[in-house]
């Protein structure tokens, strides 16, 4: 059964105007459910985790500044989300939600957590809406408990996964691969094990070739025996925060490519939504909708 994590406070209020859309943590189980891809039982609430798996990856000064509510102004600014008590615990509940869909691929092949993908989130800062990096913290949480030995981590939102390179830098366990738009934010790159940078306006074909291309190459070389996908849809060309060209059938053969690709090898791969910001939220929901879609026939 697909398992997928979601949680109410996944919709945390924000500001009038804020460029973060968050009703969409609402709207895409509403439409799984809707459409008959997903039922009630394939969706389960993560909780506050244990700290002393946050604590594998993050600093705890940082965690308690976090939790206290008390980053200098500076920091808090680079996150970008006005800080509260609630936000926070929705952070660590996306966290959670990671930690157990891990599990759950483990068991079935594939999770996913409908938000997560905080992959901006170094060591000991968070920046651009990301403050825990949750898919750091599922990576360390099943070294921890033996359930994986060597991780990779395929990051293909259009914004480079700086805080996960930053965090595993010196970590031969997990790879970290991240093809992402050239000029895109962040500005100042981090180095992962592997890069891909994309120049501006990459379409389809492009985009498809160097994927299938580098992929299976890789897992190749690392034999990974579980795979972290960061399925970021703000690679589609009407993404106001993209700067790639991708259309949504094209995002959708990505998914994919990547899915099957773990399912062919039997590698478990869990997947955490990343970003999506199109004007149009129907577009949004529909590019993640697929990713759900494509797991539902592909694995089950």
């Amino acid at each position: 059964m697909l398992k997928i994590a979601y949680h109410p406070i996944y919709k945390h209020h924000l500001p009038d105007g804020h460029r973060f859309p968050m009703e969409k943590y609402d709207l895409l189980p509403q439409q799984l459910v809707y459409e008959g891809t997903c039922n009630e039982d394939n969706f389960f609430e993560p909780e506050i985790p244990n700290n002393k798996y946050i604590f594998l990856v993050h600093d705890a000064a940082y965690v308690s500044d976090l939790l206290n509510i008390t980053l200098d102004q500076k920091a808090a600014r680079k996150i970008g989300f006005p800080l509260s008590e609630e936000l926070i615990a929705r952070e660590m509940m996306i966290a959670n939600g990671t930690m157990k869909a891990s599990e759950f691929a483990i068991k079935y092949g594939v999770a996913m957590n409908i938000a997560g993908g905080t992959h901006h989130a170094f060591t000991n800062k968070g920046e651009g809406f990301c403050m825990l990096n949750d898919q750091a913290i599922g990576a360390r949480y099943l070294q921890e408990k033996g359930l994986a030995n060597k991780i990779l981590i395929v990051d293909l939102d259009v914004h480079q996964g700086n805080g996960t390179a930053e965090i595993f830098q010196n970590n031969n366990t997990v790879f970290t691969f991240s093809m992402h738009g050239k000029s895109n934010y962040p500005f100042h790159k981090e180095k992962s094990d592997l890069d891909i940078a994309l120049e501006n306006g990459t379409e389809d074909a492009a985009y498809l070739s160097i994927l299938k291309e580098i992929l299976p190459d890789l897992i190749t070389k690392q034999q990974p025996d579980f795979i972290y996908y960061l399925c970021g849809v703000d690679v589609i060309t009407t993404d106001k925060l993209g700067k790639l060209s991708l259309t949504i059938e094209g995002c959708k053969e990505r998914d994919r490519f990547v899915l099957q690709t773990c399912k062919d090898l039997s590698i478990p791969v869990m997947c955490s939504m990343g970003g999506g910001y199109s004007p149009d939220i129907k577009i949004i929901i529909d590019a993640h909708a697929n990713t759900f879609r494509l797991a539902q026939d592909i694995f089950f």
